[in-house]
């Protein structure tokens, strides 16, 4: 049976729980954090990225965050609260969903890039 973007992200928000910039401040104070930015590359060269996050495309995450790969990043470990970014929150969502299927159990969506800046959370410049 097909499926709609819509139904996907209604999914994917019912396992990703979705968390303020404050939240994600706490969280990554805690440490034993990673936060990943999946935009493009275009779109983190133009506004900057999350102080301290990984950047790794949202094409290319399933290959960087699976530890059988030969491609994966060791910056992922399952042991890791993970927070994700995008544009907007659509595709962090999407992705969340993903690395829970992966087995990532801490795993959340901080949403869009610029509600992190507006927030006055730090930023790495391009």
């Amino acid at each position: 049976m097909a499926t709609t973007v819509k139904q996907m992200l209604e999914a994917a928000n019912a396992v990703v729980p979705k968390i303020t910039p404050a939240q994600a401040q706490d969280m990554i104070a805690r440490g034993n954090t990673l936060v990943v930015d999946i935009r493009d590359a275009p779109e983190v060269a133009a506004s900057g990225k999350v102080a301290g996050a990984v950047h790794v495309s949202r094409g290319m995450l399933e290959f960087r965050a699976d530890p059988e790969l030969p491609s994966h990043d060791k910056n992922f470990a399952k042991d890791k609260t993970v927070i994700l970014y995008c544009g907007s929150g659509g595709r962090a969502a999407l992705a969340g969903k993903m690395l829970k299927e992966l087995g990532y159990g801490q795993v959340f969506n901080l949403g869009g890039f610029k509600d992190w800046a507006e927030s006055g959370g730090a930023i790495d410049k391009p």
